[in-house]
């Protein structure tokens, strides 16, 4: 089921407790593109598929990432984008953005998901996997 851009951004932006809806727009644009960096094939289609169409684009569309990304240098990419971020307010960012997006994605696609991505991102989906 596909989430509406209203309750996504709701969701976003209470989990981020951010003051406006643009700053939870920000932080989602931000942390998307440099998401769809790190995803491929059928996996990125159906996280797209599940994403209001705006963010659905920017997974599609992403910001080209050389090499994946540890999740510690994931953050600190993410503080590099936000004017004003610092890592610490980055991870805040990437935590309000991934656990929208987890539950968006169901478990399913959230496994799937984390098997393209380096260990460590199940604490930014906020769902640590049992190890």
């Amino acid at each position: 089921m596909t989430l509406r851009w209203d309750a996504f951004l709701d969701r976003v932006r209470e989990r981020g407790e951010y003051d406006s809806r643009q700053e939870a727009e920000r932080a989602a644009r931000v942390v998307l593109a440099l998401l769809g960096a790190h995803l491929v094939g059928e996996v990125r289609a159906q996280l797209a598929a599940r994403l209001p169409e705006d963010f659905a684009l920017i997974l599609l569309n992403p910001l080209q990432s050389a090499e994946p990304l540890s999740p510690e240098r994931f953050v600190r990419a993410t503080a590099a984008w936000i004017e004003g971020a610092t890592d610490r307010t980055a991870a805040w960012d990437v935590g309000a953005v991934l656990s929208t997006v987890a539950d968006a994605a169901g478990d399913d696609l959230l496994n799937q998901i984390l098997l393209q991505l380096p260990a460590g991102y199940d604490l930014l989906f906020g769902r640590p996997q049992p190890t």
